[in-house]
């Protein structure tokens, strides 16, 4: 018997968890095709200017590192 109350609650807990998903989604402003493709270069160009960063950063230090070893070694 106390199992079933236990399921029947659960059910009830997700149908409102549901029901309350459901209505904080329809209040979400959604934003329109230009800002979606602005942010979209926004996020390539950065991401393009932090890749080029950690290339030239690891060019460097692999150079720091080879010279260092050929110093000692």
């Amino acid at each position: 018997m106390a199992e079933d109350k236990n399921v029947k609650k659960e059910q009830k807990d997700r149908g409102r968890w549901f029901r309350e998903m459901r209505s904080e989604l329809k209040k979400v402003v959604w934003p329109g095709p230009e800002k979606v493709t602005k942010n979209t270069g926004t996020v390539l160009l950065y991401s393009l200017v932090f890749g080029a960063f950690i290339w030239v950063f690891d060019g460097v230090a692999a150079l720091f590192i080879k010279t260092l070893l050929d110093l000692l070694g």
